[in-house]
């Protein structure tokens, strides 16, 4: 056997066995593949692709020199690093993931409240604002 079959042997077995050990293991206590906090994940993962789209517009805007996207950048920045911070908390479960949840409550709450003031003239503006809506309230729902 050459060391080129031997590394595809050794793979193939490897996987074989990290399949026969996730089939096998049930210790997990999400049997049905749900977490806990899936609508926190979804909505915060919704909140960071438009947020993106939002600060990215903002930031080409403020280059053209409408500095009165310059609060509405620092709201979507705020976000942003809140939710992705969420994201990590609630998806390990964390303990402190449900206080995090109440900080993102009023940091969506914020930037949705900011969004607001362009969301009538600039799309990226109202899909943020209406990602932060959602994500706020999928949090309180959390810490309810």
């Amino acid at each position: 056997m050459n060391r080129r079959e031997a590394l595809f042997a050794t793979g193939a077995l490897l996987a074989a066995a990290g399949t026969a050990n996730a089939a096998a293991d049930h210790s997990h206590h999400h049997h049905d593949g749900a977490h806990p906090w899936q609508a926190v994940l979804d909505t915060a993962g919704i909140c960071i692709e438009k947020g993106e789209v939002c600060l990215t517009h903002c930031i080409m805007l403020l280059g053209d020199g409408d500095k009165a996207m310059a609060a509405c950048a620092a709201s979507v920045r705020e976000m942003l690093a809140s939710c992705r911070a969420l994201i990590t908390l609630a998806g390990a479960e964390s303990k402190f993931a449900p206080k995090l949840a109440a900080l993102c409550v009023e940091v969506c709450q914020s930037c949705e409240a900011e969004c607001k003031k362009h969301a009538d003239k600039h799309k990226p503006c109202k899909e943020c604002m209406e990602s932060c809506a959602e994500c706020a309230k999928a949090c309180k729902a959390m810490v309810a």
